[in-house]
């Protein structure tokens, strides 16, 4: 009995040691990838000044969702619009462009991609449109295990990579991140259709370090003709319930990290270790009983 007890023992404690080594060693890379479910609403608001105007009230709203049939195991493809409008009372997330009172500012929609563990861009014509955008550097987030450097950041408008520069961490509703900032300068773009002109922008945003997830962002933002006439003029960031959500949502994340890459690899790793010992001694010990039982015969 003792030896069939042992033997038990034994096969357990090897299921939870491989068990152990591949959550440490395969399920934890494989979850630090970027959800191919992914499917976020962002909320920011805060000013513009057109064409030096006084400043009036804005919001802005960014829908990403992940396109997992065109996705593979190493890029997500991700389908995003946003809008800004201005806010005249009781406003919708976004309006039309033939709104009566004006309220759009701009509106936009494209399809990307990115690799799913370090956040920058993929340009692969296999997977996306023959118009979409060619991106380099990061672009919706920073990579998994994050570092106190600076990385190479998508600025969108000036259509170029820009060096994201680590200045610190900072602690956002308990949960400590790390702030970078990206400045633009005097980037000639197209302010409309057919007409050149300068942008200029400063961003701060703040980075959860295990995820790589963009907990806050605020940003000032200039557009001149290149005359150097005032065009757009907006101060503006992610919400307070927005930042709020994004805390609550990393935690959660991070929790389910930790299980998989700590909790359940050493949890694993000693009860494996004290089932094998302990089915190694009781079949032993089964052994020693039968011999004495032999010799007394």
């Amino acid at each position: 009995m003792r030896k069939f007890a042992g033997a038990v023992l034994v096969f357990f404690g090897v299921t939870a040691l491989v068990v152990a080594g591949v959550a440490a060693f395969w399920t934890s890379n494989q979850v630090q990838k970027t959800p191919l479910d992914t499917d976020s609403t962002t909320l920011a608001s805060g000013t513009a000044s057109l064409s030096g105007a006084a400043p009036v009230p804005v919001k802005a709203i960014q829908l990403t969702r992940a396109d997992s049939a065109k996705s593979t195991s190493d890029v997500v493809v991700f389908n995003s619009s946003s809008c800004l409008v201005i806010v005249k009372g009781d406003t919708p997330p976004c309006v039309e462009a033939s709104d009566p009172e004006g309220r759009l500012l701009s509106a936009s929609s494209e399809i990307f991609a990115t690799d799913r563990h370090t956040g920058v861009g993929v340009n692969d014509p296999k997977i996306l449109p023959p118009d979409a955008v060619e991106k380099r550097g990061l672009v919706n987030k920073w990579p998994f295990g994050t570092e106190k450097r600076d990385y190479k950041y998508w600025d969108e408008l000036a259509s170029k990579q820009i060096n994201a520069k680590y200045v610190g961490t900072k602690t956002i509703d308990g949960l400590e991140t790390y702030e970078y900032t990206v400045d633009v300068a005097d980037a000639p773009i197209e302010i409309a259709a057919g007409v050149p002109g300068l942008y200029s922008s400063s961003k701060t945003i703040f980075v959860d370090p295990r995820t790589g997830a963009i907990i806050k962002q605020n940003e000032k933002q200039e557009r001149v003709t290149d005359a150097g006439a005032p065009v757009l003029a907006l101060d503006f960031g992610m919400t307070d319930g927005q930042v709020a959500a994004n805390v609550a949502d990393t935690k959660d994340n991070i929790k389910s990290l930790d299980l998989v890459s700590t909790t359940i690899p050493i949890g694993g790793l000693i009860v494996g270790l004290i089932a094998l010992i302990a089915g190694i001694l009781l079949q032993a010990s089964g052994r020693r009983t039968k011999d004495a039982q032999h010799a007394q015969k």
